[in-house]
């Protein structure tokens, strides 16, 4: 994939957000340069399910793919003197520390403007880079805390749950990457560069623009949660996911009456479709009795005859046999970096047909770096030098 050929990223990113929304960019042909300290990221260390496959943390081969990497020392001279020259070539720098820090390094955006004016510089924080919050730690639970979001997700009758995903950090990430295209599109058309800024708390409330937005305008929420189990505050009945003999199923938008007939429930037809949401809750206690008297397959072949809206709740276990998952080719397993089968989620859309291929397995730490060093103009016995001195490290 070739989209982003001839676009030159420096990427300082570490945990989830911003290695996704780098591996996005790369995924679309971006020449990427991960930017870690010696001893490695924070990603590349540390493991989801505390899981390592062949050495390799899960979070690094989640957020690796198709990029290069460059081992730093950003406490050294020559460490910072490189980043500034790999810079001033640059099409992007992204970066997700704290406020400030690349700023005490001498490598903030007022900085690197001056060395290459046509640098979009694009930083990816917790809270934003002022405010009140500026120095809070950003991490996915907290913000879904913040935001709303675990207090709105639940029943009514139990407590706030986060979402089981990471839900705010994968959103912040499409942000980060959808920010710098736009600014990369703009400079096509002026020719300078800008600094963009995206952070965790407005991403986890654009996560709930439709029920935020009705909120804010004076929808009614007698509850948080939705009663009943009716999947959320503002969703009508029967709407929610119910038990059936054998497991549990969800069920969509569907009016009393097709669903009296679809579950040959008599009890249904009383209701009119504006009952859907001013009782709801007589609708879907009703539904999900009747769910319950029989397994996942009859119902299947019934609401599917019947056009309600509806699915299996499936596991992870169930993703890979999935037929349209499998048509869109949404996993793939390759020889990582050391040789051990990896299989990854693939980028998620196509381009004329196409998704992006993996061109690079997520890299050894350094691996690239006496690469990009030969590139910038450093001969061997610079590269040496630096080796020695701690600047930069190179893979054992």
């Amino acid at each position: 994939m070739n989209l982003l050929n001839g676009v030159k990223i420096l990427s300082f990113n570490h945990y989830l957000a911003g290695p996704l929304a780098a591996q996005t960019l790369a995924d679309l042909g971006a020449d990427v340069i991960a930017v870690e300290p010696i001893e490695g990221a924070f990603q590349r260390n540390w493991a989801v399910a505390n899981h390592f496959v062949a050495g390799d943390s899960v979070n690094h081969l989640a957020t690796g793919r198709n990029k290069r990497s460059l081992a730093v020392n950003l406490k050294h001279p020559d460490g910072i003197a490189l980043v500034k020259k790999l810079a001033a070539t640059a099409d992007v720098v992204m970066e997700n520390f704290r406020p400030g820090t690349m700023a005490k390094l001498g490598l903030g955006y007022d900085a690197l403007k001056q060395i290459n004016p046509g640098l979009i510089y694009a930083a990816a924080t917790g809270f934003g880079s002022d405010g009140p919050y500026k120095d809070r730690p950003g991490q996915d639970l907290l913000l879904q805390a913040l935001s709303g979001l675990a207090m709105r997700t639940g029943r009514a009758d139990g407590e706030p749950t986060a979402v089981g995903a990471v839900i705010v950090d994968q959103h912040a990430a499409s942000l980060y990457a959808m920010s710098i295209l736009a600014a990369l599109f703009a400079r096509t058309k002026t020719g300078t560069g800008q600094l963009v800024e995206v952070n965790l708390y407005q991403a986890a409330l654009d996560l709930q623009v439709e029920p935020l937005t009705a909120w804010l305008n004076g929808a009614p929420s007698p509850t948080s949660r939705g009663p009943s189990g009716i999947a959320a505050w503002f969703s009508p009945g029967p709407y929610g996911i119910h038990a059936v003999a054998d497991g549990f199923l969800a069920i969509s938008m569907a009016s009393p009456k097709a669903l009296s007939g679809a579950l040959d429930c008599d009890e249904l037809k009383q209701f009119g479709e504006a009952d859907s949401f001013s009782r709801r809750e007589e609708i879907t206690r009703l539904v999900a009795s009747r769910l319950k008297e029989r397994p996942t397959s009859e119902w299947l072949r019934v609401l599917e005859a019947a056009r309600i809206w509806h699915a299996p709740v499936q596991d992870y276990s169930d993703l890979q046999d999935d037929p349209q998952l499998k048509h869109l080719g949404s996993f793939k397993t390759i020889d990582g970096a050391h040789g051990a089968p990896v299989t990854m989620v693939m980028h998620p859309a196509r381009y004329d047909g196409r998704s992006p291929e993996i061109r690079l397995p997520p890299q050894p730490l350094g691996a690239q770096t006496r690469d990009i060093l030969q590139e910038a103009g450093y001969g061997a016995a610079d590269i040496a030098a630096m080796i020695n001195a701690g600047a930069i490290g190179v893979p054992q």
